[in-house]
């Protein structure tokens, strides 16, 4: 034992005498374990920085700014921001404290681009999104174009992808002073006030007529600016109102309370961009006599001030027997303006139906010189026997390249092909127009008499014109139909007169038609009464339609659906319809929300989303034959708001705007990840301690005694 404590003292002797060496060696392994942690924490902070972009996602025209975009930096202890990046357009500034605003400017080329923002701190961390930029000047006329097609094909910023329950939904709601029976309209890049945005516009039975930014609103929207048609600044006197329509006190129709409850505004106005001027024809009444007038507006884009010479009252005659003389006279009180209004080649047609069809009545057409709206061109489609409305569901009239313009025919005489006199009543029939508003070539059922005799109007349908064929056996194709539930697809050059056998095809559709179909991708797509919304392709060989259809919906639309359709070019289809089967007057199945539907436009079963889901989407209550507006990222859709079917004071919102769209993804935030990997270490056993040697005056001393 002695000997064992010998070795001991002796060995850390050693160590202590190597002690300088040793504690040197120490101080280094410190300074190294130091200057290792700082590194490893450094890293640390490093890689838990994370970037997020808000908005998430979004829509912008053709050098449009977005103001708002921001990204947030966590944990950037320095604050240094983030450094602003992407595939088209530009920034200013370029870099941006955490939280900052940026200010994007669109490129000038339509397309999707990626926005990015990157740390500064550590550049391996950023977060994008993608915008859609779209060149659309605007949506100026019913169902998109003259062609009455329906169809959007520069929408970038919403596809199948992101029309989802997560994705997509009610942004904002607009109140109005009235029912919107006319589609809304949407003009991009209008200066209002001295700032430059995208501008919705909607015309209400209650005679408003509203300009909303259609973007960027609150609930409820505050308008841009807003006028009343029927004031001394428009054209009409403290005594005028909206007429009452409803199925008591009404001034207009048979009871039935078809409009509900006033007429004001209800054909959808027409927009011409190259003066700013939106053209729209108001109806009203002064109830003590009464006195009814119909009046066409020029109207300011930009103030929602008349122009110059506007308005003008609506009157005219035409020759024919129908009266009783050799004449017949426009009567403001009996003629309903129902159709859509058309700009075309600078006269702007109006057309005219019946309220309820109550007689005596006809289906008018005029054009005013859009420059001073004086009247160019009158007709009268059914002089000598009455009847004949043009009302197509709302629908207005199409026009071609050459200016021609071609509509259907509600119930009435025809008598074209009679062998004596007269010869230019027509009835039921499918007119294509001159400029100059003469009836240049027809088709008209072969059964038109029952027709006729059977409320069965051909003109329930609007007309639709084909893209123009470029192989084929025919180039120039429009189709339409009636309640009959019969489409027919005929040659523009050579409409073919009487009888179905000179159409170019004819086919059922299996419901009543009360729509203007959509036209995309050569496909027709359209829902009837109580039918469900259907598609049908076009074969570029044979220049007729593949029947049966190619696919439908599960859904059942109660009072048929025009839509309309949204892509990028020729892909990201989407076919947008709504559903107003309960629109709240004394002939609808009841009274409730207006219901937007999105489908895949290569296949109508494959329903991407619609109003009902989730909650806070639900519309206002449906307006019959309205029309959604697909523009920028957005769907804008026009209601009667809360009320009805009462008089438009009996509730807070007599008419409201809803509007859908985007509402964001999850933020893109970096996942952390190690680069390089920091070095693995393992566990060392600690240094082993040393008794000092004793000294002489102090003996060794035991830690127990020993045995």
């Amino acid at each position: 034992m002695l000997r064992l404590i010998k070795f001991k003292m002796a060995f850390c002797e050693k160590g202590n005498s190597e002690s300088p060496l040793r504690r040197s060696f120490s101080k280094r392994l410190f300074f190294a374990s130091a200057l290792f942690l700082l590194a490893a924490a450094s890293t640390l902070a490093q890689l838990s920085i994370s970037v997020s972009v808000s908005p998430k996602s979004g829509g912008l025209t053709v050098g449009q700014t977005l103001t708002t975009l921001t990204a947030a930096v966590s944990n950037d202890s320095l604050n240094q921001g983030v450094t602003w990046s992407a595939t088209g357009g530009s920034f200013s500034p370029t870099a941006t404290a955490s939280g900052a605003p940026t200010t994007y400017t669109a490129p000038a080329t339509a397309g999707v681009y990626t926005l990015t923002a990157t740390s500064v701190s550590d550049v391996t961390r950023s977060a994008s999104i993608t915008i859609g930029v779209t060149d659309l000047a605007g949506v100026f006329t019913y169902h998109n174009n003259l062609s009455r097609d329906g169809s959007n094909p520069s929408e970038y910023a919403i596809t199948p992808s992101n029309v989802t329950n997560a994705t997509f939904g009610k942004l904002f709601s607009c109140t109005v002073d009235g029912a919107i029976y006319a589609q809304p309209l949407w003009v991009a890049n209008l200066t209002v006030g001295g700032v430059k945005r995208n501008v919705a516009f909607v015309a209400t039975q209650h005679e408003g007529l509203y300009a909303f930014d259609a973007d960027v609103n609150t609930t409820p929207c505050t308008p841009l600016w807003q006028a009343n048609l029927i004031d001394t600044a428009h054209g009409g006197n403290s005594a005028e109102t909206s007429v009452p329509s409803g199925t008591t006190g009404n001034l207009v129709g048979a009871g039935f309370g078809d409009i509900t409850p006033e007429v004001g505004v209800t054909g959808t106005p027409v927009i011409d961009p190259s003066t700013n001027t939106l053209y729209v024809v108001s109806k009203s009444v002064i109830a003590l006599g009464p006195t009814f007038y119909q009046r066409l507006h020029a109207i300011d884009l930009t103030t929602g001030n008349e122009k110059a010479g506007s308005p003008v009252t609506i009157a005219g005659t035409y020759p024919g027997t129908g009266d009783g003389g050799t004449t017949v006279a426009f009567n403001a009180r009996q003629e309903n303006q129902r159709p859509g209004l058309a700009l075309v080649n600078g006269i702007v047609y109006i057309a005219w139906a019946s309220h309820e069809d109550k007689a005596p009545y006809y289906g008018w057409v005029m054009g005013y010189n859009a420059s001073n709206l004086t009247q160019a061109s009158i007709l009268n489609v059914t002089p000598n026997v009455h009847y004949g409305g043009i009302w197509m569901s709302g629908g207005a009239p199409a026009a071609d390249s050459s200016n021609n313009l071609y509509l259907t025919t509600g119930n009435g005489t025809f008598d074209a092909t009679n062998t004596t006199g007269p010869t230019n009543d027509y009835g039921d029939s499918f007119l294509k127009l001159t400029g100059g508003l003469s009836v240049s070539q027809y088709f008209t059922p072969s059964s038109h008499a029952s027709l006729n005799a059977n409320d069965q109007d051909f003109g329930a349908g609007g007309a639709a014109i084909l893209v123009d064929q470029l192989s084929g056996p025919v180039s120039h194709l429009v189709i339409g139909g009636g309640k009959d539930g019969y489409l027919y697809l005929l040659n523009r050059d050579a409409m073919g007169g009487l009888g179905d056998a000179n159409a170019s095809q004819r086919f059922n559709f299996g419901n009543p038609i009360l729509s203007t179909g959509a036209f995309w991708n050569n496909t027709f797509y359209m829902a009837g009464l109580n039918g469900k919304l259907q598609a049908f392709s076009f074969n570029t060989s044979t220049g007729k339609f593949n029947t049966p259809n190619a696919s439908q919906s599960s859904a059942t639309y109660g009072f048929g659906s025009t839509p309309s359709v949204s892509s990028s070019s020729t892909t990201n289809g989407i076919v947008w319809a709504l559903d107003n089967q309960k629109y709240c007057t004394s002939q609808s199945s009841g009274c409730g929300p207006a219901v937007l539907h999105a489908y895949a436009s290569t296949n109508l079963a494959t329903e991407l989303w619609n109003s009902s889901m989730g909650t806070g989407n639900s519309a206002g209550n449906s307006v019959k034959f309205t029309v959604p507006t697909v523009a920028n990222g957005k769907v804008y859709v026009g209601t009667r708001g809360n009320n009805t079917g009462g008089t438009t004071s009996s509730t807070t919102i007599p008419g409201e705007l809803d509007v859908y769209g985007l509402l964001g993804v999850a933020p893109q935030v970096a996942t952390p990840t190690f680069s390089p990997a920091p070095p693995i270490t393992r566990r060392r056993r600690p240094p082993r301690r040393c008794t000092p040697a004793p000294s002489a005056s102090q003996p060794h001393k035991r830690s127990r005694p020993l045995p």
